[in-house]
């Protein structure tokens, strides 16, 4: 494995033009973060538990484990705001391989399953409207379906406002995050404000719950699927203004805002429903509105679950084309990644190839969320793997200028480390099979990585190259 050393590295111009300010961060992080998660996670959690105060400590803990990811990847996005995040933080600490596995496994695997789950859920929320009853017929003559379509269509229409820059995105994201939180908070408030509520359904419960530790662990996998997504604001560094500032706010304030906003709608929609009611509806969110305002109550829930997940879409494409760019750049991927559109300054082509992967899966694997279930368990690798980087730049770099010092160290970013780990473990054993697959998928990346170093040679060091 080759290693890299970001000491005796210089700073250069970014390629990609910084246009983010601290707010546009902010939305990135807390509407990446928002899609449908908090409106069905509370059925799968009660079920699990079937306790309201084991329910809001599922809540509390797996915060406060993203909190203190966050907080880990602020001192080094501070450290090294460049593009491609966790690639960058990887690859100084444990050289081109680990660097290009990760990459290899959003790019190939995670991302485009990722939006191909998104605009497929985005579909089937959809569904529940009269007008968008047709998206469960087939298209004449052919086997897909229309929800297939408008997934696809959906995928190209947010590729395409990334390709006209990532200001326009910023500004989209900013602008919808803020309605989605003030339809969020609606929704918190009418339960709050309804006769039909009851302070008594706090204290109810679930015989028959799974509980125990294997009970607390499934819930707390389902609030960590929730919080999801404060990692992507890391990928596009590279273009947010002041980063040495912008970046720890964002992140931080943001998962604040977020945990703020998941504990709200879990309280109102304990406050309308018992926890026998919650266990059995499959969308809590949309029953307790249902119970509230009627067919229109439900419809209004629909609905902002729908720009819910529209938003989050955003931020998931924006995201995952910086990092095969990143690498691109470096000479560790193929050099057209490293495009950069002349007018738009935008990653064009890795945008376009994501968007391409993306709708391959639409088209052909309708089962597409269990081959994204291949990568989860990758996902958590990879955070615990970035977050050792923060004690390797600490020892072996203390020269590095830190805007921001992540509070606790080195307690909070081990207590990340360690749960990380056991999430890992969980994920691993409790679905083996796939777990195996999704590890093969990643080495997958080995010959990759053998035939771009055989057709271009070795990869920029870090202390030559020009984002470091």
């Amino acid at each position: 494995m080759s290693q890299t050393d970001p000491a005796t590295t210089h700073q250069s111009p970014a390629d990609l033009p910084r246009v983010l300010g601290a707010s546009q961060a902010a939305a990135i992080v807390v509407g990446t973060i928002i899609g449908s998660g908090i409106f069905l996670v509370p059925r799968e959690m009660m079920q699990d538990l079937g306790s309201s105060s084991l329910v809001y400590l599922a809540w509390i803990v797996g915060g406060l484990l993203s909190l203190f990811g966050a907080m880990t990847y602020a001192e080094l996005g501070a450290m090294l705001p460049y593009a491609g995040g966790e690639y960058v933080y990887l690859r100084g600490a444990y050289g081109d391989t680990t660097a290009f596995l990760y990459m290899w496994t959003w790019f190939a695997v995670a991302k485009p399953a990722s939006i191909a789950a998104v605009t497929s859920g985005l579909a089937r929320t959809l569904g529940v409207f009269p007008t968008f009853h047709f998206l469960s017929a087939h298209v004449a003559g052919t086997p897909l379906l229309w929800s297939q379509v408008f997934a696809i269509g959906v995928t190209w229409f947010m590729t395409g406002l990334n390709y006209l820059g990532i200001k326009k995105a910023g500004d989209f994201q900013l602008v919808f995050t803020v309605l989605k939180g003030v339809l969020i908070l609606i929704v918190a408030a009418l339960c709050f404000a309804s006769a039909t509520g009851s302070w008594a359904n706090f204290s109810t419960g679930l015989p028959g719950a799974a509980g125990g530790l294997n009970g607390f662990m499934s819930a707390l996998i389902a609030t960590l699927w929730a919080y999801d997504g404060w990692n992507d604001l890391t990928m596009v560094a590279g273009e947010v203004r002041r980063p040495e500032r912008s970046l720890p706010i964002a992140l931080i304030g943001g998962l604040f805002i977020v945990g703020a906003l998941f504990m709200a709608t879990n309280a109102a929609i304990q406050y309308i429903l018992p926890a026998s009611q919650i266990a059995a509806s499959e969308r809590p969110a949309v029953a307790a509105l249902s119970v509230v305002a009627g067919p229109r109550g439900a419809g209004f829930v629909a609905a902002a679950m729908a720009l819910s997940i529209f938003v989050t879409l955003n931020g998931t494409v924006m995201s995952g084309a910086r990092v095969p760019y990143a690498a691109a750049r470096d000479h560790l991927f193929f050099p057209q990644f490293a495009h950069i559109h002349p007018r738009f300054q935008s990653p064009s082509t890795a945008l376009i190839i994501q968007g391409l992967l993306s709708t391959v899966l639409l088209i052909f694997l309708s089962e597409f969320q269990q081959f994204f279930d291949l990568a989860v368990f990758a996902e958590w690798l990879f955070y615990m793997l970035t977050a050792t980087t923060v004690f390797y730049y600490r020892r072996k770099h203390p020269e590095l200028t830190r805007p921001y010092r992540v509070w606790g160290y080195p307690v909070l970013p081990a207590i990340f480390v360690v749960c990380a780990a056991a999430v890992l473990i969980s994920s691993y054993t409790s679905n083996l099979k796939a777990s195996l697959l999704g590890s093969a998928l990643i080495l997958a990346g080995l010959p990759v990585m053998w035939l771009v170093r055989k057709l271009y040679g070795k990869s920029i060091p870090m202390e030559q190259g020009r984002i470091y």
